[in-house]
């Protein structure tokens, strides 16, 4: 069996100096269960979120300005730039999941 490269995660620079600013325990105290992965800073950008959910780009950017908006929770760094929390996208997708027998 061959092993296959992963990856490397990539961190956002600004993002990943976050938890520095704002700790976990920091972010407990304002009434949010936070995992150490958004303590850590794993963000998306949004061609990274479009390739997961295997959608286009433009398609996120108009989910972003539909009422009532469409995607998970995002980050306006600049105008150019938008993150979405690795956990706000798992949250998201959990809450977006149909089980057929439930709906029948």
């Amino acid at each position: 069996m061959t092993d296959l490269p992963h990856a490397p995660t990539r961190y956002i620079g600004v993002l990943h100096r976050h938890k520095d600013l704002m700790t976990s325990h920091d972010l407990t105290k304002s009434g949010r269960n936070v995992s150490s992965d958004l303590a850590a800073g794993k963000w998306l950008t949004t061609d990274e979120l479009a390739g997961i959910l295997n959608v286009d780009p433009s398609t996120l950017r108009r989910w972003r300005t539909a009422r009532p908006r469409q995607e998970p929770p995002f980050v306006p760094v600049s105008s150019r730039l938008i993150l979405y929390s690795a956990i706000d996208v798992e949250h998201w997708l959990r809450s977006r999941r149909v089980d057929p027998e439930q709906a029948a």
